[in-house]
């Protein structure tokens, strides 16, 4: 818990949290460590009240179903979209509960998974199966990095066998990014100044591999790697560098799927490349729990190994020093709190 932004992180005893008539309480059996949770920490997201329980990416078991919940058992094993769509309004109606107005966000609108138990809303709506064949450490990273990887690449960016994919930043999102695309039939360059993460990239099977430090220089670099640009490109860095690479170097009529976060008063996206080339430029917010059986049958079948992304596990007593330093240090891959005694 933090009492105020860049403040105190500490591990303290709090009460256990009760299910909302339309909710279920989680025992937390792994929480992702992600950047999303570092810039909470920093004050950048205007959901968060004070003090605060940061973590959103998470699986474990249900313990407690509230009045108006039919879908749920104790006992069931889940993972949740870090958006869950309140079900009611009209993006919700038409599918697309990842852009909800009132959509819940355990680790932002509510306190989250950095926690033994953890409450969330809008369940029969939301709560996703985990099959027994997943472990809950490999399950988390589907609450949050891997879905949302999964919708940038296949729902979103469309990808397809024989095309190019670019993705910068081979964080946790970029990793993935970079399975999915492979698992697509796509070719694929990697993007980002860390040795270790170019390493991952590598022996994930990403076809080039570039450090993206020469930003002047970088988008004809991939251009001519890939015999004209990418037909899609992803910026899953967050770095107005990696967005005006990715868009300057695609092929015409390419599109470019933005999935970091990007800071306040960011760089001018070039818009003469996305005129004179017709560019689609998309967002991507997380994935609907409804596009998740697609994503877990290739997961069920070898096409996609999420828990080749998990580099790193830590207890949650190692949080108040893991969190802060998200903002100096690069940890190639992903790291995953699995231990919850204090």
């Amino acid at each position: 818990m933090f009492s105020e932004y860049q403040g105190q992180i500490d591990v303290v005893d709090l009460p256990e949290p009760a299910a909302e008539s339309d909710g279920v309480v989680v025992r937390v059996e792994a929480t992702g460590l992600c950047r999303s949770d570092w810039h909470g920490w920093m004050g950048h997201d205007p959901d968060i009240t004070l003090p605060h329980v940061p973590g959103h990416e998470l699986a474990g078991t249900v313990v407690e179903i509230g009045s108006n919940v039919d879908l749920w058992a104790v006992g069931d094993r889940i993972t949740v979209p870090f958006v869950a769509g309140c079900g009611l309004c009209e993006p919700c109606r038409n599918g697309d509960e990842q852009v909800c107005a009132d959509q819940f966000q355990p680790g932002f609108t509510a306190w989250g998974s950095f926690a033994e138990y953890v409450a969330l809303r809008y369940a029969d709506r939301n709560l996703v199966r985990v099959p027994e064949q997943i472990n809950s450490a490999t399950a988390a990273l589907l609450g949050c990095r891997f879905a949302t990887a999964y919708r940038g690449v296949v729902l979103q960016g469309r990808a397809a066998s024989g095309e190019w994919v670019a993705v910068h930043g081979c964080g946790g999102v970029g990793l993935a990014a970079l399975m999915i695309a492979r698992a697509c039939g796509a070719r694929v360059i990697a993007v980002d100044p860390d040795p270790g993460a170019r390493a991952i990239a590598t022996s994930l099977g990403a076809d080039v591999v570039f450090e993206g430090v020469d930003a002047a220089r970088l988008p004809s670099a991939i251009r001519e790697a890939t015999g004209g640009g990418p037909h899609l490109s992803i910026d899953a860095a967050g770095h107005p560098a990696a967005v005006a690479a990715s868009v300057e170097s695609l092929s015409p009529r390419g599109r470019h799927v933005q999935i970091g976060l990007l800071p306040a008063n960011h760089t001018t996206v070039p818009m003469g490349a996305i005129i004179g080339r017709e560019l689609e430029i998309l967002g991507s917010h997380g994935m609907q729990a409804h596009r998740y059986p697609e994503m877990l049958e290739m997961i069920l079948d070898g096409r996609l190994k999420p828990d080749e992304l998990v580099t790193k596990t830590i207890t949650l007593s190692e949080i108040p020093e893991a969190l802060p330093g998200m903002g100096d240090a690069h940890e190639p891959g992903v790291t995953v709190v699995t231990g919850f005694g204090c």
